[in-house]
């Protein structure tokens, strides 16, 4: 056969009960869950930054930048609400490499899929039960993401997912928003259907069981960049791609029209350092044209505690990616201000 059984995974409720959520927790993620809801549906002009490393590949560090983002955001919480990327899935555009801590919770040896959703999990309870900050990930994975569906705060859907059947509907059973990416092709058509998708009701197949959800009126786009039939990137995130978006919604039956700009991937062609000038850019949009400013919630960023990248296999440094590169924490702290001051 060509498949063959590693580990029985635990059910996902068993895992909760192992390693569950304390009740002052509950009550953190509660609040903040109201707080970022009333940014997605108009009750609040609050400004979204979700930023973190690319991938999440160490608790210690992880947790030490998700510190640092607390103490920043005690200063810029009037006008922002920061939301840390714990990324602990990493896609794969040909399925080689590190593909994140969920598939191995030590990067240089070989996966560990039982280990990974225990380790994910800690590492998520422990960011918040030190930071107070609750967290977004990717759902690289629709039947992966029961096993954090009490943790997170925000989910997205990645540009090479965003078309899949299962992603779409299992995003409409979320009560927290979730992000779909305009696919690698840029096609923001593919991007709108996704969002009508997940905030539509449905009835399917969902880990062995039939299941029917509500819809997720919080289902938004990510605009994150595309490539052309040459792969030369194409980004997104100019006033007049903005415009178009803004556009495509009006021509559409979907609640709560709302945008998040990923500064990095194809729109800054992973030149790591772009990011702030691409956040600059946007946020110029927004301050230009009211409509835009309603439309465009916030901005998604790499970053970590050292800028730049390195390779798995090298003598590796604390707190620097081991997939794309990403800004440093002084450049990444000095950005948040500029946010807040332009917000």
């Amino acid at each position: 056969m060509g498949m063959r059984v590693n580990a029985e995974l635990p059910l996902p409720a068993d895992l909760k009960s192992k390693y569950p959520v304390p009740e002052h927790l509950r009550a953190v993620k509660e609040k903040r869950d109201k707080e970022i809801k009333d940014i997605f549906t108009g009750k609040s002009d609050k400004f979204i930054v979700i930023v973190g490393p690319c991938s999440a590949d160490n608790e210690d560090s992880v947790c030490e930048y998700v510190n640092r983002l607390a103490k920043l955001n005690e200063r810029v919480s009037e006008r922002l609400m920061i939301i840390p990327r714990i990324y602990t899935n990493k896609p794969r555009t040909t399925g080689a490499g590190y593909k994140g801590m969920l598939h191995q919770p030590e990067p240089d040896k070989a996966p560990d899929l039982l280990a990974g959703i225990i380790a994910i999990r800690k590492m998520h309870l422990r960011a918040i039960e030190e930071s107070g900050l609750t967290s977004s990930d990717e759902m690289l994975y629709p039947e992966n993401r029961s096993y954090l569906d009490d943790i997170l705060s925000y989910e997205a859907i990645g540009a090479r997912s965003v078309e899949n059947q299962q992603h779409r509907l299992t995003a409409s059973s979320m009560d927290i928003p979730v992000g779909m990416k305009n696919p690698t092709s840029g096609d923001f058509s593919v991007m709108l259907n996704s969002v009508v998708a997940a905030q539509s009701a449905h009835s399917f197949i969902y880990r062995g069981m039939d299941v029917t959800t509500d819809g997720n009126e919080l289902a938004h786009v990510i605009l994150r960049g595309g490539v052309d039939k040459y792969g030369t990137g194409i980004p997104n995130y100019h006033y007049e791609d903005l415009m178009r978006l803004y556009e495509m919604y009006q021509k559409m039956d979907l609640k709560n029209p709302a945008a998040i700009i990923d500064a990095n991937h194809s729109n800054s062609d992973k030149k790591f350092k772009e990011q702030i000038r691409i956040t600059s850019e946007v946020m110029h949009s927004r301050n230009y044209n009211p409509e835009l400013k309603k439309l465009v919630k916030g901005v998604m960023i790499e970053s970590y505690l050292e800028e730049g990248c390195q390779s798995i296999d090298s003598e590796r440094m604390y707190g620097k990616s081991i997939t794309d590169p990403c800004l440093g924490w002084e450049d990444t702290e000095r950005l948040i201000y500029e946010i807040a001051e332009k917000c």
